[in-house]
């Protein structure tokens, strides 16, 4: 008898626990993958009791698709998540009150590049919002250790500040920064660049 499941693709951001032909489709490979890497002890889970069924906890797999650099963007919806990093609080409250406002946005913020590095392991941001000049990096060298890792290769990043020149907004976007912002900036025009970016429908329908 076959492990298989029905469930729509629209359900799966709210679904908890996921039968191997649903995490199959999730991840876009055969079920016989999702079943060797169960058995291999790689994907953890547990049976039904009674049955030889198995079945993978959202969290497990969401892991299990972050260690392999699947996308995730089946099992979150239209939700995104953002990671604020900036040294000034009131930029991080102002940020966080409006972006968590929107409804399209999950948003944790770093005051450090040294936080934001810890953030990003645990948090596994869509998107960056990176001031240039924090107290103990610049952003230049946090795009360049986003970049590095294979893992990140998707995360856009948005760079924002006050006081950089033409030449230092170039070398942000050679180590892979996807715009930048100078302060102070229309928190409309955030928001749309990070829709674009993200590819996101858009809310705002103003005039």
């Amino acid at each position: 008898m076959s492990d298989k499941s029905h469930t729509p693709d629209e359900s799966w951001a709210d679904k908890k626990i996921f039968t191997t032909g649903e995490a199959a489709r999730v991840c876009k490979v055969s079920q016989q993958t999702i079943i060797r890497c169960f058995d291999a002890g790689r994907l953890a889970g547990f049976r039904v009791p009674g049955s030889k069924f198995r079945r993978i906890p959202r969290e497990e797999l969401i892991r299990f698709m972050h260690d392999n650099s699947i996308p995730t963007d089946l099992l979150e919806g239209q939700t995104r998540r953002v990671l604020v990093v900036d040294d000034d609080p009131q930029v991080l409250e102002l940020l966080v009150e409006i972006l968590s406002s929107d409804g399209r946005f999950v948003v944790q913020t770093a005051s450090t590049g040294y936080d934001a590095g810890i953030m990003t392991e645990s948090f596994r941001p869509h998107l960056m919002i990176l001031d240039f000049l924090l107290p103990d990096i610049n952003g230049n060298l946090v795009c360049q250790r986003l970049r590095s890792n294979p893992q990140y290769k998707n995360t856009r990043v948005i760079c924002i500040s006050g006081v950089v020149d033409e030449q230092q907004v170039k070398s942000l976007i050679e180590a892979g920064a996807d715009h930048f912002l100078k302060k102070p900036f229309n928190i409309r025009q955030l928001t749309q660049i990070m829709t674009q970016l993200l590819e996101l429908p858009d809310n705002n329908h103003d005039a």
